[in-house]
């Protein structure tokens, strides 16, 4: 199984609060492939998300995350990252945790892979 193929269409799904997600956080899946995990989504946080209560996240999967509008203020490195900033994450990566004074929606990609 794989993602779905799908030519350009404005993506109709809802968006909804992830599992585990703090609050102010939801996602919109543009695809995936349940059998493996990969998928697409663009995430948005509301303005004044925190998501300190989680901590550090570390995930057993690749992440691609591109900033499309706000920011991101990393709270372990003390670094803003704004729109146009782009993030390439290995499994195991620690980061995070993270607030967004004035909200943040990005376009994160999922998907398993050696390390």
């Amino acid at each position: 199984m794989s993602k779905p193929e799908l030519e350009f269409h404005r993506p109709d799904g809802r968006w909804s609060t992830p599992v585990g997600a703090a609050p102010g956080i939801q996602e919109q899946v543009l695809a995936e492939d349940s059998a493996t995990g990969a998928r697409t989504a663009l995430v948005r946080w509301e303005p004044g998300t925190d998501t300190s209560v989680q901590g550090v996240s570390q995930h057993a999967f690749w992440e691609e995350v591109h900033l499309l509008e706000g920011a991101l203020h990393d709270l372990t490195l003390g670094a803003t990252f704004t729109a146009g900033m782009y993030a390439c994450r290995p499994p195991g990566m620690p980061h995070g945790p993270w607030t967004s004074a004035e909200g943040v929606t990005m376009l994160v990609v999922t998907y398993p892979g050696a390390g």
